[in-house]
Formats: C-alpha cells, sequence, structure tokens
C-alpha cells in the first residue's frame, strides 16, 4: 500500500511540475512583468506563450483520446 501511495504522489509531483506547467507559469509571468515595467516585449511575449500552451494542451488531449479509443 506505502508502494502505491508513493506512485500517486510521485504522479501528482509530476503533473505539477509538467512542461507545459512551467511553460503556462513562464507566459503569466511575463505578461505580468511586461505589464508593471510597461514592456511592450513582454507583453507579447506572454501573449504568444499563454495561447501555444493551450493549444499544446488541447492538441495532446485529442492525441490521447483519440490512441485510447483505439485501443
Amino acid at each position: 500500500m506505502d508502494s502505491n501511495k508513493q506512485l500517486q504522489e510521485a504522479s501528482l509531483i509530476g503533473r505539477l511540475l509538467s512542461l507545459e506547467a512551467l511553460l503556462m507559469l513562464m507566459g503569466a509571468a511575463s505578461l505580468l512583468y511586461g505589464m508593471i515595467t510597461g514592456s511592450l516585449l513582454h507583453i507579447c511575449w506572454g501573449l504568444i506563450i499563454i495561447p501555444g500552451v493551450l493549444l499544446i494542451i488541447k492538441i495532446r488531449r485529442e492525441r490521447r483520446r483519440k490512441n485510447n479509443n483505439l485501443t
């Protein structure tokens, strides 16, 4: 039972520190920094990164559903 709990905790940590989450955090931080400092470049980067990450997440979910339906 302990090994199952450790596996669940590792899975949760893996999800929290996933590449998509880190990219989303980076986009939000860039957008926020740009708004605070008035830097148009940082605002643009934030506005490019956030929708890009959402698109990647959507594509990955669709592919996962398609692969699960095949088996």
